[in-house]
């Protein structure tokens, strides 16, 4: 019986479909991805395969099977090798070779077992100061494979090369300022662990740009050590630096003085306050800090000697021991005087390349043991390219 013009019958598509034809069985997102993987490993082996075939033909001057003027070798089958890629290891990938063995393909380098991004992405790890252990699990998730210590070895070596060519750069005839120091790390030497201190100059040009200028690893803070360190800047046309910032390490003001002996020198003021304020009872630090610190903040080099002389008088009979540390070098306290006022609060301490190996530790502390100086050296100097170095005035 027809229907009546004012009922309406639903049309097919609208009808309830059962749950086998309205969900299709998809399969689990942890299933799918390694599903996904592995097609991309597959279409990745295929046009690796297919280049590395044109790259031999070229190669020969010959198509397989033909005969022609230009042919300039023969083919020898295949090798296979494994590569470890984002997707996972492809295993078994076949490599053509020639009969001569001179064919070398440019798909992958001959003993890089990771792809570029990856080895790019894990050398950076190890930079940041991820641990080798931390490494290994991140190469395992994204490789199917974790590198070997002959790996790790291998991508951290052009890092090395790019660190020799920057330790011997030349440098600029005149700076305007020098800061030296020296941070300490432990380093593995055969079977035993010991400290290694690296000695650092931080150098600031005539227009108040910073730069590192020179990485030395010493067992030890001596004269020999810092007087390497300061004539390999000698070697590198440094001859002229208008004031040199430092600590009051003995080995480090004797090389100074035998080097650059004409060069202003400031004693760093932070540091010889924690001298002198260790030589006083913890009940009187903070009033003897603050007469300290007044004495550095005068706007005249006068008035300061004048609260100097004040200083030293007032404290001489009770703390003989805190006059004498405030009096040792006490000819380089007030240098900074000899400086426009601008640059007053950047030179009276070693503050500026404190600074830099805050950064520098951050980013290496969980670097417990390099295994070598070299090892430890070039992780640092390209940790430090990302630190950013603020200018300073200098005039």
């Amino acid at each position: 019986m027809p229907a009546h013009k004012k009922e309406h019958t639903a049309p097919e598509e609208s009808q309830p479909r059962t749950s086998e034809s309205s969900v299709p069985n998809l399969p689990a997102p942890e299933e799918f991805h390694r599903y996904l993987r592995a097609q991309i490993r597959d279409a990745t082996r295929v046009v690796m395969e297919e280049i590395m075939r044109e790259e031999l033909e070229r190669f020969v001057g010959a198509a397989w099977g033909e005969c022609t003027p230009e042919r300039r070798g023969y083919r020898n089958g295949f090798y296979t090798r494994d590569l470890a890629t984002t997707s996972g290891p492809i295993e078994d990938l076949n490599v053509p070779r020639d009969r001569a063995g001179e064919f070398h393909t440019q798909v992958f380098e001959r003993y890089n077992r990771y792809e570029q991004q990856v080895a790019d992405g894990l050398t950076e790890m190890f930079v940041s100061g991820t641990s080798t252990h931390k490494v290994g699990e991140v190469a395992q998730t994204l490789m199917g494979v974790a590198p070997s210590a002959s790996a790790g070895s291998r991508l951290n070596h052009s890092l090395t090369e790019q660190f020799e060519v920057w330790r011997v750069r030349p440098l600029l005839i005149h700076y305007r300022i020098l800061y030296l120091d020296g941070i300490h790390f432990s380093v593995r030497h055969g079977t035993k662990t010991d400290s290694t201190i690296i000695l650092t100059a931080l150098g600031v040009d005539l227009e108040g740009n910073k730069e590192v200028l020179a990485l030395r690893a010493c067992a030890e803070e001596d004269k020999d050590g810092w007087s390497c360190l300061i004539q390999d800047l000698r070697n590198r046309e440094v001859t002229e630096i208008d004031l040199i910032v430092t600590d009051g390490h003995d080995g480090l003001l004797a090389a100074i003085k035998s080097l650059f002996t004409a060069t202003l020198r400031q004693r760093c003021l932070v540091h010889k306050q924690r001298n002198v304020l260790n030589a006083i009872p913890h009940r009187e630090r903070q009033e003897v800090a603050t007469e300290l610190g007044g004495i550095w903040k005068q706007e005249k080099k006068e008035d300061a000697l004048l609260n100097l002389s004040a200083f030293k008088a007032k404290y001489q009979k009770r703390y003989p021991e805190a006059i004498r540390s405030l009096s040792e070098d006490e000819e380089h306290l007030l240098t900074f005087y000899a400086f426009p006022p601008v640059m007053h609060r950047y030179i009276r301490s070693t503050n500026a390349i404190e600074s830099f190996f805050s950064n520098v530790r951050q980013r290496t502390d969980q670097i417990d043991t390099f295994t070598t100086e070299t090892s430890c050296l070039t992780i640092v100097w390209a940790t430090m390219q990302d630190i950013h170095l603020p200018r300073i005035p200098v005039s």
